[in-house]
């Protein structure tokens, strides 16, 4: 995708043996990129969200067993930053998915072939996952083109919550592509970004990137999309997941499962865009099961932004003494997801659907 006309993947290696990626923390008002050079470097940008996002967490994480095999290829040395990746964010399943391929991979090859073998299939995952998202990304722009059927003469609303987009992955992104795609092919439509608190990365992020596509788009309140469902003013939803169990329950951004009630009571679809690598089969009540991480309280107390004097300044919005709480995803039932959008195809969100969908992987 398109900073300042120049394409761009999320994360990619140099040729002196370290990973670049961009950091999403200085996002919009700073473009750079982070060097990492060791496997502490790849925890500290997964833990801080340097790096963010469920597809771009299992590709970092690949490219930190990658730096780990460079520097010690030995097969204690291979689990022990297996462990720590693995901790470094608990909910979204693609770390331990990537993290596990990789790792079978490692330990059934010499240790002298190890670092090559590493780096290898860190791209190969890398590369697997912009693939994926790109055909996430045709099978849902013939949702919007459809919706666009249904109503013409004017752009189609479509709301989204956090950011789902090229950002969260190597590119192209999960509920963004389709509308990316759809932007392309002409299809007139406009997005409805939700500014997603605490950290915001519908506001900064997602803005971000549609403005840098020419979408149309406009920022609002979090609490807005259910006046805006009730006056006929969202077409459609399109989100992400970090993780969805192989009944179709869906773990995303907080606040997620709001906008999928609000929809449910007005009739608009809810769509939910993921690869597979998302999917837990291991899980199927998603309430129960999936681990919500819970972050600081800084992030839900303390806000950042740009000064008008252009600098960017970190201000506190409660009150001294005044405790928080920071839950970073909750679970939407399978019952309030219209359908999923894979890779291969849409599909019900139920185990019959996903079997369907991926009889190899169930």
């Amino acid at each position: 995708m398109r900073i300042q006309s120049r394409h761009y993947r999320t994360i990619w290696p140099n040729a002196d043996g370290t990973v670049e990626a961009i950091d999403q923390t200085l996002l919009p008002h700073r473009f750079e990129t982070r060097r990492l050079a060791s496997l502490g470097d790849a925890v500290e940008a997964i833990r801080t969200m340097v790096v963010r996002g469920a597809p771009l967490i299992g590709v970092t994480g690949a490219y930190g067993l990658a730096l780990a095999a460079a520097a010690d290829p030995a097969d204690a040395a291979i689990e022990a930053a297996h462990a720590l990746l693995a901790a470094a964010r608990p909910t979204a399943v693609n770390l331990r998915w990537a993290l596990d391929r990789m790792r079978a991979l490692l330990l059934a090859a010499p240790p002298s072939e190890r670092r090559a073998l590493a780096f290898g299939e860190a791209a190969t995952i890398a590369d697997e996952d912009a693939l994926a998202c790109e055909a996430i990304g045709d099978h849902g722009a013939a949702l919007i083109c459809a919706a666009a059927a249904e109503h013409p003469g004017r752009p189609v609303n479509i709301l989204t919550h956090c950011n789902a987009g090229w950002l969260a992955a190597v590119d192209w992104g999960t509920a963004l592509a389709p509308i990316y795609k759809a932007a392309r092919d002409g299809v007139p439509l406009h997005v409805w970004v939700d500014e997603t608190r605490p950290r915001n990365q519908g506001a900064s992020l997602t803005a971000f990137e549609l403005a840098g596509e020419g979408v149309p788009h406009s920022v609002i309140a979090d609490n807005a999309g259910g006046h805006l469902m009730q006056h006929g003013l969202v077409d459609l939803i399109i989100v992400g997941s970090d993780r969805t169990t192989r009944r179709g329950d869906v773990c995303n951004k907080i606040g997620t499962y709001l906008k999928a009630l609000a929809a449910h009571d007005n009739g608009v679809p809810f769509y939910v865009a993921l690869p597979s690598s998302t999917i837990d089969w291991r899980m199927r009540d998603g309430v129960a099961e999936i681990p919500i991480e819970e972050r600081d309280a800084s992030e839900v107390t303390h806000i950042s932004g740009r000064a008008d004097d252009g600098s960017v300044r970190r201000v506190q919005l409660t009150p001294d003494g005044s405790p928080a709480r920071n839950w970073a995803f909750d679970v939407t039932p399978a019952r309030l997801v219209g359908a999923l959008i894979t890779e291969r195809g849409v599909c019900a969100a139920s185990e019959a659907g996903l079997k369907q969908l991926f009889p190899d992987l169930a």
